[in-house]
């Protein structure tokens, strides 16, 4: 009886919101179809890097809706393992190591995709910075880079250029992203505010209905009804992929991503499970 995991998709938004598709033509020679970001999600939320590793409950991030969703796989990982490891990895990905070029959003979800199904996302979203430096114009691009690269640091989210005559003379922040979702957006920054810059993000943190009971506490307070057996057997797996990757860690011979590879396939190989995705460090 294999072990039921958690899908792991990649939301995929064009930061330029359409523009790229309509100019890049004619300011780069070649066509651009968008201005990348991407999320993972995974566990109910969705994790991403801006500012700091950031997470928040599915659709409510400020980069509205992803014009596209990738099934990247399923995933064995328990959520407190994950956690673990984005917070190993954390130092980083902080604000100030953050390069719209060489370190960015698109890199952090490519090794978060690893860890959890051992495949990366895909080419021509991680290219796309070598795609628009390579292209004639690319060079003269590097000042809206910096201003571009300035704001994602601070974890905010690019506007899309007005084209005024004195949009020299408006303030950056003088226009904001409507998503109309204010209540979840108040909520969400509070959240994501806690996993910036190392902080182990936390499931309690998210408040949304609360959690139904499954496996062995649904058992304990329906003691009249009948057990879970699936549920049960799921429980118990991910209790001892947790222990053995506690055991492991303890030696202090392997990272934390090394570490849940390892302690994920010694479980599954106990169990006869072999044919499931192993995550690569």
């Amino acid at each position: 009886m294999a072990e039921e995991g958690h899908n792991v998709t990649l939301n995929v938004y064009d930061l330029s919101q359409g523009l790229a598709r309509q100019l890049s033509t004619t300011l780069l020679g070649k066509a651009i179809e968008g201005i990348w970001h991407t999320g993972v999600v995974v566990y109910g939320n969705e994790y991403y890097f801006g500012g700091g590793i950031q997470h928040a409950p599915v659709g409510t991030t400020p980069y509205g809706k992803p014009i596209r969703v990738i099934e990247l796989g399923v995933t064995h990982v328990p959520k407190d393992v994950f956690e673990m490891y984005l917070q190993e990895i954390s130092p980083r990905y902080t604000a100030e190591t953050y390069s719209l070029l060489t370190h960015n959003c698109n890199n952090f979800s490519n090794e978060v995709a690893q860890f959890l199904v051992g495949l990366g996302i895909p080419d021509y979203i991680l290219q796309l910075p070598n795609e628009v430096m390579s292209s004639p114009m690319g060079a003269l691009l590097m000042p809206m880079i910096q201003n571009l690269e300035t704001t994602l640091r601070a974890g905010a989210v690019p506007q899309v250029p007005q084209f005024t005559p004195s949009v020299s003379a408006q303030p950056s922040q003088s226009t904001t992203v409507n998503v109309n979702r204010s209540s979840n957006n108040t909520r969400q920054k509070e959240v994501d505010n806690k996993v910036k810059d190392g902080e182990r993000p936390k499931s309690e943190e998210v408040k949304t209905s609360p959690p139904k009971p499954t496996g062995a506490q649904e058992k304990s307070q329906t003691s009249g009804t009948a057990a879970d057996p699936l549920g049960d057997a799921r429980a118990k797996i991910q209790e001892e992929i947790t222990r053995e990757f506690a055991a492991i860690m303890a030696t202090g011979t392997l990272r934390a991503s090394e570490a849940a590879a390892l302690a994920t396939r010694k479980v599954m190989q106990k169990y006869g499970h072999l044919n499931v995705a192993m995550p690569q460090s």
